[in-house]
């Protein structure tokens, strides 16, 4: 193509904004107008208008419209061309503004950080050490809630600067963290948090092998169907005996408490502890039992701070990524000193 035609473009092309592309898009995901305007908190015959005039262009453009009225309260119909364009404005959309997170991630104007439920308290203890720093700088700093099984998904999309959270992982190396730098705060197994007196399920200690004879309360996802999936295969649920569906921890430990399930829960060992210190008012009254792994392979959990690879030592330490990770760092060592104090033979 001669350098001079990259330069031109049909006028209907040129004329399109982006309001219109987000307009389209809007109608492809709701199906009529009326939907759109809803989804855009417009007015339906502004959303039609802007249709419209996208119908009267790429339909001369093209040689077909992008969309196709129907019968009254049908949704449109959208043509291969309308479906074509919409791909388009999707990735135009999305690539701009992921363009416009990178400048201003590069630049140190906005931090997008996540964090696991029983994580939060740390974010949040660094954050606010940290807040009056990033106001006087004019740093915009979001705060998400992520979970757990979307963790690295999350951080690998670049939708999170830095979560703060638990993985899965396997004792020593694990090739999934090789594009992710690692503050580690814990490495540990699963404890066993039941309701069951003593003569029933005797302690301090339960090896995985005795899992399948326990009523169990489990989730459908997250940490701890990994360590299921991981000792007894992929069909876990037909070798344990599963006595309750739980969405969260905190759902099991009240099931538990209120006597409505006899029985246990998995939980990290971080929450066992703090079950067993009275830290968590769900668990009052259960007791904590050490679950020990013979089952191979030898997994853990790890909690900590993640951020991609590289992004940290790519700017200098004043960058808000460095400024958070430093007042984290300096949570990790101020929490490891308490517990040194509290449970010194830990």
């Amino acid at each position: 193509m001669p350098l001079k035609d990259r330069w031109q473009y049909p006028t209907a092309l040129l004329d399109m904004t982006m309001d219109q592309l987000r307009t389209l898009l809007a109608v492809h995901e709701a199906g009529t107008a009326l939907g759109a305007a809803r989804l855009l908190g417009r007015e339906q015959s502004s959303v039609q208008k802007q249709l419209d005039t996208l119908n009267r262009n790429f339909g001369a453009l093209c040689g077909e419209p992008l969309v196709v009225k129907r019968g009254r309260s049908q949704n449109v119909l959208f043509t291969a061309t309308g479906e074509s364009l919409a791909g388009l404005a999707r990735g135009t959309l999305e690539d701009w503004r992921e363009g416009l997170h990178d400048c201003r991630r590069r630049l140190g104007s906005r931090l997008v950080v996540g964090s696991t439920r029983y994580t939060l308290g740390f974010l949040l203890n660094a954050v606010e050490l940290v807040t009056e720093e990033f106001d006087g700088r004019g740093v915009e700093l979001k705060v998400e809630h992520v979970r757990t099984r979307d963790l690295l998904q999350r951080l690998d999309a670049k939708e999170l600067d830095l979560v703060c959270g638990s993985v899965l992982t396997t004792a020593g190396h694990d090739d999934r963290l090789g594009g992710f730098e690692v503050m580690e705060w814990r490495r540990s197994g699963l404890s066993l948090v039941t309701n069951l007196g003593a003569e029933e399920l005797p302690g301090p200690s339960v090896p995985v092998s005795e899992l399948p004879r326990l009523p169990l309360a489990v989730s459908a996802d997250g940490l701890i169907p990994g360590f299921l999936r991981g000792w007894f295969g992929a069909r876990y649920r037909q070798e344990l005996y599963i006595a309750a569906e739980i969405d969260t921890v905190q759902y099991g430990l009240e099931l538990l408490s209120s006597g409505v399930l006899r029985g246990c829960v998995l939980v990290t060992e971080g929450i066992g502890d703090a079950v067993a210190d009275g830290r968590i008012r769900a668990g009052a009254g259960l007791r904590t039992l050490e679950l020990t792994d013979g089952m191979g392979p030898e997994l853990e959990v790890l909690v900590g701070v993640f951020v991609r690879a590289g992004e940290r030592t790519a700017q200098d330490a004043d960058h808000p990524l460095n400024v958070l990770w430093s007042a984290l760092a300096g949570e990790n060592a101020r929490w490891r000193s308490v517990m040194r104090k509290e449970r010194p033979g830990r």
